[in-house]
């Protein structure tokens, strides 16, 4: 696994192919998260998601969003496509400058590997975690802007 992509652009999309989408610039941050609301997003143990600066992302399909707050107090929004229900996005409302995109969507799974594990108090004991990757039992502070 790389700590970035080799080759631009960042491309993926949903499982049957309505949602497309394209980063012209690398993830700037990989997190496994634990939170319980990722293991509802990931049908188990949480899900892996890079972050993207949100103007370097194009979508094309519809997309559906839900919104709710998170354990962090922080209010999310969630994308997901209509059709195959495939979740791919999040993000704060606070932080729009920011997308995280669920590493499952991307078309090469190898540009970027989680960086770090979040909100690990809440994983269930049958979750496997990393140990060589930091952990973090909550939510670490925001990521830069990129």
């Amino acid at each position: 696994m790389s700590d970035g992509p080799a080759v631009m652009p960042v491309t993926g999309g949903c499982l049957c192919g309505a949602v497309r989408w394209r980063s012209a610039a690398p993830p700037f941050a990989a997190r496994a998260c634990q939170c319980r609301d990722c293991q509802y997003f990931g049908g188990g143990g949480g899900i892996a998601n890079a972050g993207f600066a949100t103007d370097t992302l194009t979508v094309t399909g519809d997309v559906t969003w839900y919104e709710s707050v998170a354990d962090s107090g922080n209010v999310m929004r969630r994308g997901f496509c209509p059709a195959c229900g495939t979740p791919l996005f999040s993000g704060a409302v606070v932080r729009p400058h920011q997308m995280f995109v669920r590493i499952g969507s991307f078309d090469d799974m190898e540009v970027i590997a989680p960086q770090m594990t979040i909100w690990t108090a809440s994983a269930p004991s049958w979750v496997t975690i990393d140990p060589s990757l930091p952990m973090v039992e909550g939510q670490p502070a925001p990521p830069p802007a990129a």
